[in-house]
């Protein structure tokens, strides 16, 4: 949806006003409050095809070793749209120029995965997943000290602990969700939960602040990041490496 934005204009609409039989004939999508346009998935899959040709061409052009050594992964296919995108808009955009690698181990799951699926019919293109569950993992091990900042629930949320739970534990936490722990959701799961698995260190004091991230989060960097930055920009108030998933 990120890059779907920079191309064309995302809807406010309504909740509950909207019947989802009207906006299919119109050939609109709602996401929550969202309204998005067929005619926008159109157009990244304008934007996106030749992109993937580009890459399946550099793919195919690699020897069986190098390709063993640096393959296409989620976090390196992310980097690649975040440098073809050049819209100062795009939170990838910031991230590839920044270096700072952005983890999605569900990529398939969306318009991406439905382009790679349409794509595979033509030609073979691979994606190493497992390359950057172990780069994620890794971080988390070398890492003198992690924190987590995480916003709403789902796989995102339990795989950014679970890199954790290799290093016994992250030493900062903070749930910003509306979840609730009623129906066993992980996204619901309080951080307690979490330190049981051992994915928060037992002497760590996390909290889960239920809210709408997107009114919670800004008033948190606002507070905190927002408050470190420098005239040279804002700057990681630890000194150390970041990763987005």
């Amino acid at each position: 949806e990120d890059f779907i934005k920079c191309l064309a204009p995302t809807f406010v609409g309504e909740f509950d006003a909207l019947k989802g039989s009207e906006l299919r004939k119109a050939g609109v999508n709602r996401i929550g409050n969202l309204l998005i346009p067929n005619d926008n998935y159109c157009r990244f899959e304008d934007w996106l095809r030749p992109i993937l040709e580009t890459m399946t061409d550099e793919q195919d052009a690699m020897s069986k070793e190098e390709l063993l050594e640096n393959p296409w992964t989620p976090s390196r296919f992310v980097r690649r749209l975040g440098r073809e995108i050049q819209n100062e808009d795009s939170v990838y955009y910031w991230a590839a120029k920044n270096d700072i690698p952005v983890y999605c181990p569900a990529l398939t799951d969306g318009s991406i995965g439905d382009m790679l699926f349409f794509h595979s019919y033509k030609r073979n293109f691979l994606l190493d997943t497992v390359r950057d569950v172990r780069a994620i993992n890794d971080s988390a091990v070398e890492a003198k000290c992690t924190g987590m900042i995480i916003l709403g629930g789902g796989l995102v949320k339990h795989h950014t602990c679970n890199a954790n739970l290799m290093r016994n534990g992250a030493d900062f936490s903070v749930f910003i969700n509306t979840g609730a722990e009623f129906d066993g959701s992980d996204s619901g799961a309080r951080p307690d939960e979490a330190v049981s698995w051992g994915k928060i260190k037992l002497d760590a004091t996390p909290v889960k602040v239920y809210a709408d991230a997107t009114l919670a989060f800004p008033l948190l960097v606002a507070k905190t990041f927002a408050s470190s930055s420098s005239e040279d920009g804002l700057a990681v108030a630890s000194g150390g490496a970041a990763s987005v998933m």
